[in-house]
């Protein structure tokens, strides 16, 4: 996956990012710098671009 992709984000993380944007852009912060910080704040919050279920469940321990 070439670096900008956003495909492997789910519409949720899109949103918060497209939301993040929109507040730093209203700070008066560029557009470019805008889109990096919220793409930024997303990985930081969610660990970066992973589907929601992916991966094998855990064992519940007792």
């Amino acid at each position: 996956m070439p670096r900008g992709d956003k495909s492997a984000y789910t519409d949720k993380q899109k949103r918060q990012a497209e939301h993040i944007e929109e507040s730093y852009e209203n700070r008066g912060v560029s557009e470019e710098e805008a889109e990096r910080r919220a793409w930024a704040t997303v990985n930081k919050e969610s660990g970066g671009g992973k589907k929601s279920g992916s991966g094998r469940a855990h064992a519940k321990k007792e």
